[in-house]
């Protein structure tokens, strides 16, 4: 089941039933994968960055931190966004705030797939995936 939580009163998602939807399209087309419990829990910067301190002792902002509990093919976690991030990024990269919000609850799916970033062609390999779903989602 995937839910979505707000950690902030200034912000929601107009239309959460199209996100969620788009999420399961792309665990389904990702293969044979049991979907468990997803949570994306939007929130501020202040918010994230005691989340990075306190659980990845990192002192900075991010856009996004997943939590994945996955066990073998059954997918779950908690993903957090910063809403603050998400509008720096989508004005630092000219891109609609709806766009790159997709992109970073995209990016945390992948990471629960198995997806990484670590050096460079893992980086190219999750960049297209994302754009790939970016262009099926149509943003």
């Amino acid at each position: 089941m995937i839910k979505l939580f707000y950690e902030i009163s200034d912000f929601y998602v107009i239309n959460e039933s199209l996100f969620i939807k788009d999420i399961y399209l792309l665990l389904k087309n990702e293969g044979n994968i049991y979907i468990g419990n997803i949570n994306y829990i939007f929130c501020n910067d202040k918010f994230i960055l005691e989340m990075n301190k306190k659980y990845l002792k990192k002192n900075f902002y991010t856009d996004v931190i997943a939590f994945n509990y996955s066990l073998k093919k059954c997918i779950s976690g908690d993903i957090f966004i910063s809403i603050d991030r998400v509008i720096e990024n989508s004005n630092q990269w000219h891109q609609f705030f709806l766009f790159e919000l997709k992109r970073v609850m995209i990016h945390a799916i992948l990471h629960f797939l198995g997806y990484d970033d670590q050096n460079k062609m893992d980086q190219i390999i999750m960049k297209k995936k994302e754009d790939f779903y970016l262009n099926l989602f149509q943003y």
